[in-house]
């Protein structure tokens, strides 16, 4: 066993990888950029090097400062967790050349899984069924709108390097295929240098299961059973279950067979991927997709119910030891479903739902464990959680003795999530978990978004208001004389008036994306506020929520609560030129792409400008049919939060009208993958599939 490790990762993943070498008694080494000198891996980690800025092209993504931290420091090994540069080739011939063992498969491995085109042809030649689509690498644009007219719409589109659903296009009409494959080359080219495109048949209403295999350097293969990855959203995985409760014991040996032979047929060693395509009306009929070449997101799932320490067994791969067990000594025993928190704030807009990446200070924190409960996490009071890395913070587990009750023990682990000042998806989390098709395993990768509408609650709870309404007038409460306690009664805000009825308190309230409200506190209520807590009463009922800040939460959900000044919102307004015309930064981000200029027509729902954050794509469309009448971006902007980004005069505006303006945005479906502006070798996502950050 290696004495040093270096962990070139961040976040979650390194946290992970740090609690395996600590308990083999490796000497752990993490590295950080600027953006992450007071990151919890960093602190949890044996030591620590900077390796550069916050840009993950500056920091995480050079090799080279990677392998002069490992020289420092004394490292034999590299473990690259996932994203970033764990399916770069380059990395791993770079590790090789400097005496370092890259813990994870072979260069040429990676390269082969890592294109797309080839892996497929590696193991379909190898027997393994693969799912039908373009051949050949180097497609021009015509030729692979010629495949999509042999194979039939619909079809899907995938960069050949990439993965994390970064440049997927689904693509059901042919007049939008030339615009989606531009956009879908657009995407590969930034994320991975590489905007070499395939095409495959799309199968509707597919489920994504995937094969864990672990092989050492012996010539042993097995495989650890399956995980079913189908809950996704824009191709992203959301939950994860082992085993999954499509296949029968027949299904679940011929796939874990085929599996075996895809990782033989690139001579893979160490813990690695197949993900399969599977019609739901007939499992048996399952087609490969790619393989990964490193630890999975959600390889927690697989270590629970087997036994099985991934990252040991990753380290004790590297390290020259044959695997000691075969195919019959592998068990799976009862269910794990995980949970993926991230950061992401749910936009309601004229009936849609969607989630845009968000940021802040994690002002307090509860993380549930214990009891077949388990939260692999990267977070710690005062983390500041900004744009630049992927939007995934932790994630919760829970493992069963069946798959009932493992959902059952996750949507109670969700509930006692507390993640305050920076919004999180956990509470949307646990209401799908809820939903009765998932409950009834009846999943598919478009579940989610069909029942979107469902999963997120078009308003604020009014107990939000209440709560937060009677912490406001607690705050109004004065201090009792330090000596003796004295209060004068007269300075107490509870309303009364000499001679006639009490008043009650007034505070006008704005949860963020939401509309202001006035919010009264009677004499008569209820209520206690007390630190980290607000209990309320609202029509007998008793709502206890935590606190931080400005921030509410409950049951995994939070709101950002603050005053509302409606004078100040007015001039605030003016002087930024907000309103129906203008179009206004969803988040922090980097302009990528300016599609118009200063005096274009433009028409409703016209692409303008491109704004990617957190390695996700938002397209900012036109509100409305008009001119442009302010640009105040280029490609390359660092934007803020609400920036206005153009202004749009409608058409048969006479020239000297008020403005009325309004923020009008349309998000795109691309998300993820820290791998981005890497020319490197992964292999994810398809179908509905995610690959992770």
């Amino acid at each position: 066993m290696f004495d040093t490790v270096l962990v070139a990762n961040r976040g979650e993943i390194a946290v992970r990888v740090i609690r395996t070498l600590r308990a083999l008694g490796v000497r752990s080494v993490a590295v950080f950029s600027d953006a992450d000198a007071d990151a919890r891996h960093v602190h949890e980690a044996d030591t620590a090097v900077r390796i550069g800025p916050a840009a993950a092209s500056e920091s995480y993504l050079r090799a080279d400062r990677l392998l002069d931290a490992a020289a420092r420091t004394g490292a034999q090994a590299v473990h690259p967790g996932y994203g970033f540069l764990s399916e770069n080739a380059g990395f791993a011939r770079a590790c090789d050349a400097a005496g370092l063992v890259f813990i994870g498969p072979p260069a040429r491995a990676i390269e082969l899984m890592g294109d797309k085109i080839r892996a497929k042809e590696t193991v379909g030649a190898a027997g393994v069924p693969v799912v039908p689509g373009s051949s050949g690498s180097g497609l021009t644009d015509a030729e692979l709108a010629g495949a999509a007219a042999r194979i039939g719409l619909p079809v899907l589109l995938k960069p050949s390097a990439g993965g994390g659903g970064k440049g997927m296009r689904l693509v059901r009409a042919e007049a939008v295929l030339a615009e989606e494959i531009a956009a879908a080359r657009r995407e590969a080219r930034s994320s991975f240098g590489d905007d070499t495109l395939l095409l495959e048949r799309w199968v509707d209403r597919p489920r994504h299961i995937e094969i864990q295999v672990l092989a050492d350097t012996h010539g042993n293969v097995v495989h650890l059973g399956e995980r079913e990855c189908s809950l996704q959203r824009r191709h992203q995985k959301v939950i994860e279950e082992a085993p999954s409760v499509l296949l029968d014991a027949a299904t679940r040996a011929a796939m874990g067979e085929a599996a075996v032979r895809a990782a033989r047929s690139c001579g893979y060693t160490g813990a690695g991927t197949v993900e399969f395509i599977v019609p739901g009306d007939d499992p048996a009929s399952y087609f490969f997709m790619e393989m990964n070449t490193r630890l999975q997101v959600e390889h927690p799932v697989t270590e629970l119910i087997t036994g099985l320490d991934l990252v040991e067994w990753q380290l004790r791969v590297a390290a020259g030891e044959a695997l000691p067990f075969v195919q019959e000594d592998i068990t799976l025993t009862g269910h794990a479903v995980e949970a993926r928190i991230c950061a992401e704030t749910v936009s309601v807009r004229e009936g849609s739902r969607g989630f845009l990446p968000s940021g802040g200070t994690v002002l307090a924190l509860r993380e549930p464990g214990g009891g077949g409960v388990r939260t692999d996490s990267g977070l710690a009071v005062g983390t500041e959680v900004g744009s630049t890395y992927d939007p995934m913070l932790s994630k919760v587990v829970a493992h069963g003795p069946d798959r009932a009750s493992a959902l059952r023990m996750l949507r109670a682990a969700l509930a006692d999530t507390v993640t305050l000042g920076v919004p999180t998806n956990a509470g949307f989390l646990r209401r799908l978990l809820a939903h009765p098709a998932v409950v009834a395993g009846e999943l598919d990768t478009g579940l989610v978004e069909r029942e979107m509408d469902g999963l997120v609650p078009d308003e604020v709870p009014p107990e939000v208001y209440a709560a937060a309404a009677a912490v406001r007038q607690a705050e109004l409460a004065p201090a009792g004389d330090p000596a003796t306690g004295w209060v004068d009664p007269f300075s107490v805000p509870s309303g009364w008036r000499l001679g006639g009825e009490p008043v009650p308190g007034r505070h006008m309230l704005r949860v963020t994306g939401h509309e202001p409200v006035t919010q009264e506190v009677r004499p008569s209520d209820v209520f206690r506020v007390e630190p980290g807590l607000v209990t309320v009463t609202v029509d007998g009922v008793t709502h206890t929520f935590h606190r931080a800040g400005h921030w509410l939460g409950r049951d995994g959900d939070s709101w950002h609560v603050q005053d509302f000044d409606p004078v100040e919102a007015a001039l605030r307004g003016a002087a930024a030129g907000s309103g129906v015309d203008a179009l206004t930064a969803p988040m922090p981000g980097t302009v990528t792409v300016v599609k118009a200029g200063v005096g274009d027509t433009v028409v409703a729902g016209q692409s303008l400008l491109v704004v990617e954050a957190m390695k996700m794509e938002h397209v900012i469309a036109a509100p409305h049919d008009g001119t442009v009448a302010e640009l105040d971006v280029v490609p390359g902007s660092t934007v803020a939060m609400d920036q206005v980004l153009a202004v749009i005069t409608p058409s048969g505006t006479p020239a000297d009208a008020p403005d009325e303006p309004l923020t009008e945005t349309s998000a795109g479906p691309s998300q993820e993958q820290e791998a981005a502006g890497v020319p490197a070798a992964g292999a994810q996502g398809a179908h509905g599939a995610q690959e992770e950050s």
